[in-house]
């Protein structure tokens, strides 16, 4: 294995709160996928979830070093995660090539909400020398 790139990232979720309430579906849609939508307001309380979700795509963004740059969208960066499954970070689109281009093959993903607070952290790995 080979470390390509780590990223954390915090999310306050009362912020986060607020800007679903302001914006609700027009920022939803814009930031996150239908899947992801879907999961979070599965939960009780689905914003920690999209707090959580949004700080990973900072990380993502850290992980690269792309930042939302070079043709990356939000919607290309996607935590998924099944039924007793640890979440899983998948890219699409501009976002993928950029990841394929620096020699990224997998990405692992951690996150925690707690206290106001969201945090992930995202690993890229590749194989080989970069």
């Amino acid at each position: 294995m080979d470390v390509r790139g780590i990223g954390i990232d915090l999310a306050l979720i009362p912020r986060l709160r607020q800007m679903v309430e302001r914006w609700d579906e027009r920022f939803l849609l814009r930031v996150f996928t239908e899947e992801e939508i879907a999961y979070c307001r599965r939960r009780r309380d689905p914003i920690p979830h999209l707090a959580a979700r949004f700080a990973a795509k900072e990380a993502t963004l850290k992980a690269l070093g792309t930042g939302l740059a070079m043709g990356v969208r939000w919607r290309e960066m996607e935590v998924r995660r099944g039924r007793g499954q640890p979440p899983r970070l998948s890219l699409s689109g501009r976002t993928a090539e950029l990841g394929e281009a620096r020699g990224v093959r997998r990405l692992h993903v951690s996150l925690s909400h707690d206290a106001g607070l969201a945090v992930a952290q995202v690993l890229a790995e590749g194989d080989g020398p970069a």
